[in-house]
Order: C-alpha cells, then structure tokens, then sequence
C-alpha cells in the first residue's frame, strides 16, 4: 500500500472517491472539535476538544469512533509561516514526525507545502482557501487527491454553512492523514485570518 501514499492508516484507505462529511462539533471557539462521517452517517473520526486550553499546547490529536488516537498534529515553535508537524498516534517525547506542513516558498503563491518523511518522501501542494471551503490538496504530479469543498443539502439543493463541509477522497489516499491537514488548516485558519475568503499567504508571518 505504501506506493499509494499511506501515511498513517491503511483503514481509512479507500479503493473507490469517497466523500466524509466533517461537521465542526462547538461553534463557540474557533477549533472546538470535529465529528466526521461517512455517507452512510456512520462515525469515521473525531476531535473532541482542542478549545482553549488545549490550543495553548499547539497539539491536536485525531482519533478513530473507537477512540484510538491515529494522529496527532503539533506546531512547531519557534517557527515563521506557520510551519506544523503530523506524529502517527499519540505523541511522545523525541517521537519524530512523518510530515510537515508550511507555507509555500514560492513567492506569490497561496499554498501550503506537504512534506512526507515516512516511506517514499513524498510531497503535496493545498492550495484554495480554507476559510471559503474550497481546498484541493494535490501531489507531485499535480493530480488532486482530496478536496475540501461547502456541502450542498440533497433534499433542498442549498449550500450549508461553514461548519459543515465535505472531505472528498481519492482512491488510494488516506483518510486519516487527509483530516489531519484539515485539522492544521483550521487553525492557520483561525489563527491568522478573518472568514471573510482571504487567501493563505504565504508571505505572512506569525
């Protein structure tokens, strides 16, 4: 499975697209938790609390609807342009990452870079705008492997608020690693920016 680009769990790898609906589970804080579910409404992942206190550890953990911890997301300081780390389970000390994420170098261009360390170093763009709901995350070959976009009610054909978005998937790409850069895409997100659609700037400082 390893040349499909599994990063933390082959369980959330999937042979055919597969769209999750993620619906943020507090609107009193910016990156209170997460519920994610399948098409079928059945539980795939959660965040059950990275609110206040927690954001001052910088340290988000994504758990499975058993509650096992598959990944957990930290930011790393010191650190300019919001540069952010992905550990497989729940973080230890001296564990070492298996990716990162930062702004894009390239001047003039509003992404956010993926480096992958575990298996074949792989790297991804994200390029959109979270705060809009319309991300797609592609790889080397530019191909999109996820995509973030508003969710439209079926039975009354109308666009959902903000808290409520679809996570689609490719085949091949895993799941649990596709939440967690929505995870770090939300607290850049709430960190930095107005919701008012403004780009990732990768100029910006912290």
């Amino acid at each position: 499975m390893e040349e499909l680009g599994v990063i933390v769990d082959d369980t959330f790898v999937y042979n055919e697209e597969k769209h999750l609906t993620v619906m943020k589970t507090s609107l009193f804080f910016a990156g209170d938790g997460y519920t994610v579910y399948d098409c079928k409404g059945e539980l795939v992942f959660r965040v059950d609390s990275y609110g206040p206190d927690a954001r001052e550890k910088d340290e988000i953990v994504l758990m499975d609807a058993q509650g096992k911890c598959l990944l957990t997301v930290r930011r790393k300081r010191p650190s300019l342009h919001h540069r952010w780390e992905g550990f497989v389970g729940e973080r230890t000390e001296g564990q070492k990452p298996i990716f990162n994420v930062r702004r894009s170098s390239i001047i003039g261009r509003s992404s956010m870079t993926v480096e992958v360390f575990k298996g074949s170093g792989d790297e991804y763009q994200i390029e959109g705008c979270f705060g809009n709901r319309n991300c797609t995350i592609f790889n080397a070959a530019k191909e999109p492997m996820a995509e973030i976009k508003r969710k439209v009610d079926a039975t009354t054909n109308v666009v959902l608020g903000k808290d409520v978005f679809s996570l689609i998937l490719k085949p091949g790409f895993d799941g649990a690693f596709a939440m967690g850069l929505v995870l770090i895409l939300d607290q850049i997100n709430g960190d930095s920016f107005e919701d008012d659609g403004t780009e990732m700037d990768p100029t910006a400082g912290d």
